[in-house]
């Protein structure tokens, strides 16, 4: 085995531990707050997340920057993004990829909801939402759909500067999502971190048994574009 192939196999180890451990915390903290909700419908972290985001956040001007927000996590939005991956992603099939990541994530969120049945918050809503609350869909979508983007581009992109705008970018959506649920009064801050934890696990699955079947590059190799001179060669 040559050097570049053996540091190609360490790198390869590291990731697959750390996707393994990030699958395991996320369910951790999932249980977690699955047991503190069943118990306690009202957690000090909701407590505390309703008195800093809804109590001191709340301004006329945030509030429809807030709702756009939301947005990005509504069909129309999610459509449009599909489109966009099929025809500028690599591989094979990304925008199937991130459609059928999508549906069976929603599906999960919907299920999770029947299951645990947690009454939405009353009192301080801004619009109007209907379902039950525990998970959040919206966090839950926002991080499987725009966190498979991270993961394409963390895995397909070579210059690092574009990787690095990329993660940075989608993380932010994803995190803003989630706060303008709880700004908006229909979620808990435990059911918006419940729904990112569920969709991390998820996605810890997704993308190492299904994505790579997508994704596989249309020259039917096992590589993903520049991904074999850049795994032996990448120092970031």
């Amino acid at each position: 085995m040559t050097q570049d192939k053996r540091k190609a196999s360490a790198i390869a180890r590291l990731v697959q531990s750390r996707r393994a451990m990030l699958v395991l915390v996320a369910v951790l903290v999932f249980t977690w707050l699955l047991f503190e909700v069943k118990e306690d419908d009202i957690m000090r972290l909701d407590a505390a997340a309703y008195s800093l985001v809804v109590m001191h956040m709340r301004t006329a001007w945030l509030t429809p920057i807030m709702q756009s927000i939301s947005d990005l996590a509504y069909p129309v939005v999610l459509v449009v993004m599909l489109l966009v991956i099929e025809v500028f992603a690599p591989g094979r099939r990304p925008g199937l990829c991130a459609a059928v990541n999508l549906v069976l994530a929603t599906l999960l969120n919907l299920l999770l909801k029947t299951l645990v049945q947690r009454p939405r918050p009353e009192g301080y809503r801004l619009v109007a939402e209907s379902g039950f609350s525990f998970p959040s869909g919206h966090s839950m979508v926002a991080m499987a759909f725009y966190g498979l983007l991270i993961w394409m581009v963390w895995r397909y992109e070579k210059d690092a500067l574009v990787r690095w705008l990329g993660v940075i970018g989608f993380g932010l959506v994803i995190v803003l999502v989630g706060l303008s649920r709880i700004y908006l009064g229909v979620h808990y801050a435990s059911d918006v971190l419940a729904g990112f934890c569920a969709s991390i696990a998820w996605l810890g699955v997704y993308t190492k048994l299904l994505a790579p079947i997508f994704l596989t590059p249309r020259d039917g190799s096992r590589d993903a574009p520049g991904e074999k001179d850049d795994s032996a060669g990448r120092k970031d």
